[in-house]
């Protein structure tokens, strides 16, 4: 949490072993994470794959190494919540803007939702 007591999250950027991101929300004093392959979605027209991780300590929030970065980070807010999907605001370098992560059968899906 922040000084405001708002859950943090981070977008990590890895390049190797193959180049994707790790989004990581904040929730229940872990940072819940999904390995993104391609990134955060820009379009709302085209999801991206979204493949839940092992949690992580919070203490890895501003990890970096030599092959890994922090894209973007900030803080989250939750939208809309149920056992298929999770709605939510990311406030971080940029304007903020709100995803849904999609249960599938296997994975999940991010989606950028319309403004």
């Amino acid at each position: 949490m922040d000084e405001h007591g708002r859950a943090a999250f981070v977008l990590h950027e890895h390049h190797k072993p193959r180049h994707h991101f790790d989004l990581r929300l904040e929730e229940d004093g872990v940072l819940r994470s999904w390995a993104v392959p391609r990134g955060l979605p820009e379009d709302p027209k085209r999801n991206r794959l979204a493949v839940a991780v092992p949690d992580h300590n919070l203490d890895h929030l501003t990890y970096t190494d030599a092959d890994k970065g922090i894209a973007d980070i900030g803080w989250w807010e939750e939208v809309d919540r149920n056992d298929k999907r999770i709605v939510f605001t990311l406030h971080g370098h940029g304007a903020p803007r709100t995803y849904a992560l999609i249960k599938t059968d296997s994975d999940w899906l991010l989606h950028l939702m319309k403004e």
